[in-house]
């Protein structure tokens, strides 16, 4: 019997290889000793930090009832981010790594006791310096995570010995980042409501993600990797931050998904999650809005869950630029669905469909960015998925926030801005899969170089895309 290879096809292919035994390949990332160790530190941490944020939006919307501050306060907590990723890529491509998250995550563990005092010792009768209080550690993890996040993207690659298994490490980690996103909402919901709805109970959402970290820096210092080779080339940041530029806007692939992911963060994915503590009120009333919110949040963590474990059980990135487009078309979609749900039944029916397909569409362009990008430019480019997906996120969370107070009151303003942003998403989707064929004649090449596909192979690929679509398909 006759086998191809197993990444018998570019990524951006229209056919999959359903071989049997899927199941069997989704956890083969946790062969690697490296890896294991960052997945149980990442997925513990991660449980608090979804508490974190469900009692963040939860606190600022209990105290003000204002859809725009939970705008701000999403706002302060991601502009950073925009501002510094570019930067923060060159020296994540400087320094080590490893060294960099322990600092990182030792940082973030402080922030988070520093809110779970502001919160316990607020003064009931003056929100609003609460308000400003979080507002203003927000920038302080914001600051943080513009180094931490393309850190841990590009540590990502050292963690595996076998490059096979990366597709399969990355979308394990949007599973574990996905499950957390379930259970800590739930959590937060359930601490929130059982200790009375009060800045006290949302404070010990903080403490315990604070207590949570231990578990990511203990694993990070038990982790053994390769020491890198030092820089010694002395060019300035901005040298290298306009060679990574350059790098990127010279690939049509890279460019194409970088674009997308920025639409989406700058509209569907802040209308759907800055905006949700309004339905949560809409829908359970004020007495029962934070276990309400922990469902709504619980459930669409449950779609990416779902969304993330089909990616882990995959082969290889045959088809992923087809996924890319198929998914956030799903998540545009639930976003105009969940704009006309009247009944919370219905509401938590729509919410896991548009988790999976946002989960689906950005794991799978970190997966393909990962795949085409080259070693040596693995910081700056991620540092820009990084902008992409999270620093647009903050600009988006401010014209969520003021687009749901001028388009109507409460939970109407809310439901008409997300299905502006559904239709936004729709466009740009439709887009990107109109880009295929022509991003496939690119990617082919790369991936023969790499050797991922023969080169007969990428040839008759691209001799029967020009027989049935003609030159240009």
């Amino acid at each position: 019997m006759i086998r191809l290879p197993m990444e018998a096809a570019p990524p951006f292919a229209d056919r999959d290889d359903e071989r049997p035994s899927r199941a069997a390949l989704i956890v083969r990332a946790l062969a690697h000793r490296n890896y294991r160790l960052f997945f149980a530190g990442q997925i513990v941490s991660l449980v608090g930090t979804f508490l974190t944020q469900v009692a963040t939006v939860w606190l600022v919307y209990y105290l003000t009832g204002s859809p725009l501050l939970l705008g701000v306060a999403g706002f302060a907590g991601q502009i950073p981010m925009f501002l510094l990723a570019p930067f923060a890529g060159v020296w994540v491509d400087r320094w080590n790594r490893q060294r960099l998250l322990v600092v990182t995550q030792t940082l973030a563990m402080l922030q988070s006791f520093a809110l779970a005092a502001l919160a316990m010792r607020a003064d009931p009768h003056h929100p609003q310096v609460v308000v400003g209080g979080i507002i203003g550690l927000a920038v302080v993890q914001g600051l943080i995570n513009a180094f931490d996040l393309p850190a841990r993207q590009a540590f990502l690659v050292e963690l595996v010995e076998r490059r096979d298994d990366l597709a399969n490490a990355i979308a394990l980690n949007s599973t574990m980042v996905h499950g957390a996103r379930l259970v800590g909402p739930a959590i937060a919901g359930f601490v929130i409501h059982a200790l009375g709805e009060s800045a006290r109970s949302a404070g010990w959402c903080f403490f315990i993600d604070g207590v949570t970290y231990i578990a990511v820096i203990a694993a990070l210092l038990r982790i053994r990797v390769a020491p890198r080779p030092p820089r010694t080339d002395g060019r300035s940041v901005l040298h290298e931050l306009a060679e990574g530029l350059r790098y990127i806007f010279g690939s049509a692939p890279i460019r194409a998904m970088l674009l997308l992911m920025a639409i989406i963060s700058l509209t569907g994915m802040p209308a759907f999650s800055v905006l949700m503590p309004v339905f949560a009120q809409h829908f359970g009333g004020k007495t029962h809005s934070a276990q309400t919110l922990g469902l709504l949040m619980g459930a669409s963590g449950l779609g990416a869950l779902f969304g993330a474990i089909y990616l882990a059980s995959r082969r290889s990135v045959v088809g992923l630029g087809r996924v890319i487009a198929a998914a956030s078309f799903l998540f545009g979609a639930a976003l105009i669905a969940f704009s006309f749900a009247r009944s919370f039944w219905l509401a938590v029916a729509i919410v896991p469909v548009g988790g999976l397909g946002m989960i689906i569409c950005f794991a799978s362009a970190n997966t393909l960015l990962q795949t085409l990008t080259d070693d040596h430019m693995r910081g700056r480019v991620m540092s820009f998925f990084t902008m992409a997906f999270v620093g647009m996120t903050p600009w988006g969370n401010l014209l969520a926030g003021w687009a749901s107070s001028k388009l109507g009151p409460d939970a109407l303003g809310a439901s008409r801005t997300l299905m502006i942003a559904g239709a936004i998403v729709l466009i740009a989707s439709v887009s990107f899969a109109l880009k295929l064929p022509a991003l496939r004649k690119i990617v082919r090449p790369l991936f023969v170089k790499r050797g991922i596909i023969p080169v007969e192979l990428a040839e008759g690929l691209q001799t029967a895309a020009d027989v049935v679509g003609g030159p240009e398909a």
